[in-house]
């Protein structure tokens, strides 16, 4: 019997979100991420996920260190609130329009983000378990 090979995705063609699979608030954006993902463009991995782990350690020598959401794109490394709003940026509808936020200093839109991010769990709840995506989500997993 053939063994199935891993899936591929293609660097130039996909970017990669890395997310806090515990998290509530995290595991929703992932979700509303692929609703609005017409293009097929993003695959996703959690953070503390054996595959997650393993591509953030071609990008980064403390993997660890990370616990919300990280972009990969065009072989470059987004975090906080860059890689939300490069996100945005690919969706469809008017989200992409969030992307107008870009030009408000970095320090200023991480400081919002970092209020979220310590929080998230307060405010959305935390799982016992990592996210587990349905069938349809889970064709773009890693």
């Amino acid at each position: 019997m053939k063994e199935k090979s891993p899936k591929k995705f293609n660097t130039h063609l996909h970017a990669i979100v890395l997310f806090d699979g515990y998290c509530n608030f995290c595991s929703r954006s992932v979700r509303f991420i692929h609703q609005r993902d017409h293009h097929d463009y993003f695959r996703f991995a959690g953070l503390e996920s054996e595959k997650g782990q393993k591509v953030l350690k071609k990008y980064v020598e403390e993997p660890g260190a990370f616990n919300s959401v990280i972009l990969i794109e065009n072989e470059k490394l987004y975090t906080k609130s860059t890689a939300a709003l490069k996100i945005a940026k690919k969706l469809s509808g008017l989200w992409p329009v969030l992307y107008l936020f870009i030009v408000i200093p970095k320090s200023i839109r991480d400081g919002v983000y970092r209020l979220i991010a310590r929080n998230r769990y307060k405010w959305f709840g935390k799982k016992e378990t990592c996210f587990m995506p349905d069938e349809n989500l889970k064709k773009r997993f890693l």
